[in-house]
Parts: structure tokens; C-alpha cells; sequence
């Protein structure tokens, strides 16, 4: 099915088309798969227990429904760049500009993050300030996204196969012990129930665990972004979207699942690295420097991940027009320089806030982007109901890659989404979130209406 909305057609500009299948799977994986895996996970098992397994495949089923509806719109609008434009198409302008500038905020508040996580583990071994470490991250990051896509790509692939190597192997390690091949006291699969039952703290804690697990899981959707720089777009989000979902589930349930199969969950230490924990367990020599050392891998291959993504949806906004028209220039390497360099920018911004208000400025940043992706998933689910519903009513043949079973299985993602938002507002530790993160969509939302005004008010009377 071609969707009877085609979004982008202002002039193209030059992006490369150097990426390759590999480097598109490999840099959705580094958007996906970072600290909020390795060390984030210690959080959601000490709030659910061995049940966290359910929040996690829960969560996943999620994400798989949310990307196969990102798949149908991808494949029916080969023309889009970024799937915050699915909105526009689906809901009008208003939203297109919202939900692209809210995600961008999203991703450059994660920049800082993620710099800022990579300098405290690199302290250990420089022993200089964080900020320094930070800002020469941050330094090293902006070069690598400012030459060209393929060396983008390039660096990403080796990043993220560093980690996906070493979620796989710690799975078989582990897997090895928990069977009792290498445990020395046989089996300790039994860590799944005789520490109060499977589901120590009842199956409402597990379902309240999917607030804090869907955060980790989110980043699937860049698939779409990355693929516009691919030979074949639409045939690169069509495979993603189908394969790269269930591999993550098996990075995220196969690693949780050994890893409360290995150790107890009430010994688990939220803000730590349960893997770390479980390696020492298993009397893995130099458990925690090996571990330091994958988280760092992830680290730096979300925070340049996250670069690339916030460049380009700027990229995007620039090209529609919702963002100054020159940050569309690409540079001879057909690299959006100056949306690379003003997404640094907002970055360098990020790290310093950290370094002098950690617990204020920064917090609230941090605070300000926590629901906000929910937030864009509900609208891009809400734009594939209404899309698949316009296309349905004017008679178009059915679409080449369709959300299974419309649309109830879009009506549940959209209601599971909802329910999630509902939870955080009953959760104390997340309701502040919520409700930032709901100012800063009103934020948005009235920069639309400014934007807007100031546009007509520019426009001669015929255009108006």
C-alpha cells in the first residue's frame, strides 16, 4: 500500500546514501542497548524480583507493535526521513513540529547522559574532574559525526558488535553456570523461586516494573532515521523493523533472565551493575574492570547513537521548515555539519549543567525528557490509526507491510501506552516525570502556536 500522504516533498537535499544493512542494524542496536541495560536493569529486578522476566516481554511485546506500525507508515512513505513525520502526516503540522522537537530534546538531553556516565566509569583509571572527561567525549563524538556517514556507520558497527558480542557470551557463560556446568554446586536455576516465590513483591509490582523497563528498550524506532541513508530505505525499515525487535528481546530477556537464574534478586543493588554481580558469582577473574569496560562500549556507542539521531531529526525540521532553514546546508562529505555542531552544542550545554548543578538545572532537564517518548509513541500510533483509516476509505490496496490484526492490536498498543502514563502518575519516584515532562510538551506545543502566528503575520494577505 502506498499511503495517499506524501510527506517531504519541499526539494531534497543531500544526504549520503553510503549506509549499509549492517551499519542500520548495528546503530539502531547502540540507540537501544546501553547503561539502561547493564547497570539500569538492577532497578526493575529489585522492584519485581525474578518476575521482571514478564516485565521485560511485556515491554518488548510493546515495542514490537509500536515498530511494526512504524514499519507499515516506513514502507508507505518511502519519502520520509524521520519517523516523527509519520505525526504530521497522520495528525497535521502542528504535530509533525512537536513531536520532531520534542524528540530532539530527547535524544540531546541523552547526549549528556550518557557523556557524563562515560567519564565516571574513565575515572577510575584518569582520575581527572568528570567534566573534562565529559567535554573530550563530547569533542571525540562531534568529529566522528562530522565526517561522513559511512565512518559514522563504520564506527558504530564496531562499537555495538563489541557489546552484542558480550551480551551473547555472558548469556552462554551464564547459562553454563545456572544449569550447573561450571557451577561446582550444580544447578541454580532454583534462584527463580526459593527466595519468596517467583514473584516476591506480587504481580502488581511486575506490571508497575514496565514504567521503569520500557525506558531501557526505547530506541528502536531510529531504524527509520538511519535507513534514510541507506541504498534501499524502505526494504532496510521493513527487515529492521521485523528482525531487530526480537533480537533485542533476546539481548534484554535472555541476559535478565540468567542473570536472576545466577544470582538471588534480593541481593541485587539498584544503581549497580547487576551483571558485574553476577560475573563475581561466578568467580569470573577482573569482573568488575571487564564489565566497566562493555558498559563503557555501550556508553559511547549510545552517545554517538544519539548524535547522529539529533542531527538528523533537526536535519528533518530545518527541511520542513519548523527549524532555521540553514541548518539544512550538508557539508562535501553530505554530512548536516551545522545540525551536527548545534546538537554538540546543546550537549557541551548538558554536561556543564551536570557539572555545576547536578541535583538542580540538570535534574530537571533530565526530568523535563522522562515520559516524553511515550508521549511521541502514542502520537505515532494515534497517526497510524487515522492513516490506515483515510487510506481504507479511499479505496487503496491494502498496505505492502500491514499492522497485524486492525486495528485492535493498534488500539491496545495505544491503551498500553496510556496505562503506562497513568502508572507513572501514581508512582511517586516517576510522577514528577510525568508531569514535567507533560510541561514540556505544552512548551512545545505553544512554540507551535508562536511559530505559526508569526508565519501568517508574515505572509501576504493572498496567503493568508
Amino acid at each position: 500500500m502506498t499511503i495517499p500522504i506524501e510527506v517531504g516533498s519541499v526539494a531534497d537535499h543531500a544526504l549520503s546514501r553510503a549506509l549499509r544493512p549492517r551499519h542500520v542494524f548495528m546503530i539502531t542496536i547502540g540507540g537501544i542497548i546501553g547503561a539502561g541495560l547493564f547497570v539500569g536493569s538492577s532497578a526493575a529486578i529489585s522492584a519485581a524480583g525474578p518476575a521482571v522476566i514478564i516485565s521485560y516481554m511485556l515491554t518488548g511485546l510493546l515495542i514490537f507493535l509500536i515498530m511494526r506500525m512504524l514499519g507499515e507508515m516506513a514502507v508507505g512513505m518511502p519519502r520520509v526521513r524521520s519517523f516523527t513525520e509519520f505525526a504530521r502526516a497522520g495528525l497535521g503540522n502542528w504535530a509533525g513540529f512537536t513531536v520532531g522537537w520534542l524528540y530532539w530534546y530527547f535524544w540531546v538531553i541523552v547526549v549528556p547522559v550518557e557523556a557524563i556516565a562515560g567519564a565516571t566509569i574513565l575515572q577510575h583509571w584518569f582520575h581527572l574532574e568528570n567534566w573534562k572527561i565529559g567535554g573530550a567525549l563530547m569533542v571525540l563524538m562531534t568529529a566522528v559525526n562530522l565526517l561522513s556517514a559511512r565512518s559514522f556507520g563504520e564506527f558504530e558497527f564496531w562499537f555495538s558488535s563489541i557489546k552484542v558480542s558480550a551480551i551473547i557470551a555472558f548469556i552462554l557463560l551464564a547459562a553454563s553456570y545456572a544449569f550447573g556446568l561450571t557451577s561446582g554446586i550444580g544447578p541454580t536455576v532454583s534462584n527463580l523461586y526459593i527466595h519468596n516465590g517467583f514473584a516476591p513483591l506480587g504481580y502488581r509490582a511486575v506490571l508497575a516494573a514496565v514504567t521503569t523497563v520500557i525506558f531501557s528498550m526505547m530506541g528502536a524506532e531510529i531504524v527509520t532515521i538511519a535507513a534514510a541513508e541507506s541504498a534501499e530505505p524502505a526494504r532496510a525499515v521493513a527487515r529492521m523493523t521485523s528482525t531487530v525487535i526480537s533480537r533485542i528481546m533476546l539481548f534484554y530477556v535472555g541476559s535478565i533472565l540468567m542473570i536472576v537464574c545466577v544470582l538471588p534478586w534480593n541481593l541485587v543493588k539498584s544503581g549497580q551493575s547487576p551483571f558485574t554481580d553476577a560475573l563475581a558469582v561466578m568467580h569470573v577473574p577482573w569482573a568488575w574492570t571487564i564489565m566497566s569496560l562493555i558498559i563503557l562500549t555501550a556508553v559511547l556507542s549510545c552517545l554517538n547513537s544519539s548524535f547522529y539521531i539529533a542531527s538528523r531529526v533537526l536535519f528533518v525540521l530545518a527541511e520542513r521548515g519548523d527549524a532555521p532553514r540553514w541548518l539544512v546546508k550538508t557539508n562535501p562529505r553530505l554530512v548536516p555539519a551545522r545540525s551536527v555542531l548545534l546538537a554538540s552544542a546543546a550537549g557541551f550545554a548538558g554536561v556543564l549543567a551536570a557539572v555545576v548543578s547536578p541535583g538542580g538545572v540538570f535534574a530537571f532537564l533530565v526530568n523535563a525528557s522522562g515520559a516524553l517518548i511515550l508521549f511521541i509513541y502514542l502520537a505515532i500510533a494515534v497517526s497510524q490509526v487515522r492513516l490506515r483509516r483515510l487510506a481504507l476509505r479511499q479505496g487503496a490496496p491494502p498496505p505492502a507491510l500491514p499492522m497485524w490484526w486492525f486495528p485492535w492490536l493498534s488500539y491496545f498498543a495505544i491503551a498500553a501506552m496510556s496505562a503506562v502514563l497513568v502508572a507513572m502518575a501514581f508512582t511517586p519516584a516517576m510522577a514528577s516525570q510525568l508531569w514535567i515532562s507533560v510541561l514540556s510538551v505544552a512548551v512545545a506545543l505553544l512554540a507551535y502556536l508562536w511559530v505559526r502566528q508569526r508565519r501568517l503575520s508574515s505572509s501576504p494577505p493572498y496567503a493568508k
